[in-house]
């Protein structure tokens, strides 16, 4: 996987185009006989349902059902998993993760040889398709991020010496957070669920799987629907990261995951009844259902 050893399948043929570096993805592997059974005890997903050669979305929990880390995971091969982290440092996860290891038999190793790159599409896969790791002939590793709204490909490959280009990094965050993948700065405070952040759209947790740090905080509020919050998109002026959202009568609602560079759009967790206008710092905004297509399989 990721070297200059043959891939270990092939799924389609990808012709290699102009990429650019996204500089907020980082890269953890795991590896040996008993990764894919450590993934299932410390991870929010089934990874033992998940095929070879196949992604879904993913997390770390702490034991109170708040989110730690988000991040794809791809299982190119048996005893292989790649994690690409969104936002905190690859380093950090894998030192948390790093304690429940005893004696399983598996590595755990930060990839800075790799890097996440913006792979040029012109039409995206079919729908079929888009969870499916596409190996190229060089080792590098392609997930389909593509929706009915756009077509994305993130290629995983050598990151020699290109530089972070911050252009593409900002439109590729801006698209996940309008499909509502929540992006944060790395190291934020929050108290944020699976469920506050919506990602049950995105089946990127499961509540049928064995236990898991957090699993019971998750499978309480999913069987019983005490999750009040969910994640909504707001389009006004001046929104900011960490910004209160409050509703007509200037009550605390919730709070803005993350806005766009120009503060114009916006993630935000909030107790909304509907869509429509809500309070902000710079006056109203308006709130509206994120738009679909980065559920994967679970």
């Amino acid at each position: 996987m990721l070297s200059t050893r043959s891939p270990t399948f092939k799924h389609g043929t990808v012709k290699s185009t102009e990429t650019a570096l996204i500089g907020d993805l980082t890269l953890l592997s795991m590896q040996g006989p008993d990764a894919e059974a450590f993934a299932q005890s410390q991870t929010m997903n089934d990874v033992q349902a998940l095929a070879v050669g196949h992604w879904h979305w993913n997390g770390w929990l702490n034991a109170k059902g708040r989110v730690l880390a988000l991040f794809a995971l791809a299982r190119p091969a048996p005893g292989e998993l790649l994690l690409v982290v969104l936002d905190e440092s690859a380093h950090a996860l894998r030192d948390g993760l790093q304690r429940f290891v005893f004696r399983s038999k598996v590595r755990l190793v930060v990839r800075d040889d790799l890097g996440a790159f913006d792979e040029a599409a012109v039409a995206p896969s079919p729908l079929e398709a888009r969870d499916r790791c596409i190996q190229e002939a060089d080792g590098g590793l392609i997930l389909d991020l593509s929706t009915e709204h756009e077509a994305r490909r993130l290629r995983i490959a050598a990151r020699g010496d290109h530089a972070i280009d911050a252009d593409a990094t900002r439109r590729w965050r801006e698209a996940d957070l309008r499909h509502g993948l929540p992006r944060w700065p790395a190291g934020r405070e929050h108290g944020w669920t699976p469920h506050m952040l919506s990602l049950d759209r995105l089946k990127a947790f499961s509540t049928r799987k064995g236990c898991y740090p957090g699993q019971e905080i998750v499978a309480r509020t999913h069987f019983l629907g005490q999750s009040k919050r969910q994640a909504w998109w707001l389009d006004g002026v001046g929104l900011a990261t960490g910004q209160a959202v409050s509703d007509a009568e200037g009550r605390s609602i919730g709070e803005v995951v993350e806005a766009t560079a120009d503060g114009r759009g916006a993630l935000a967790v909030a107790a909304l009844p509907s869509s429509g206008p809500v309070g902000g710092a710079h006056g109203p905004a308006l709130a509206s259902p994120l738009l679909t297509g980065l559920a994967r399989p679970a």
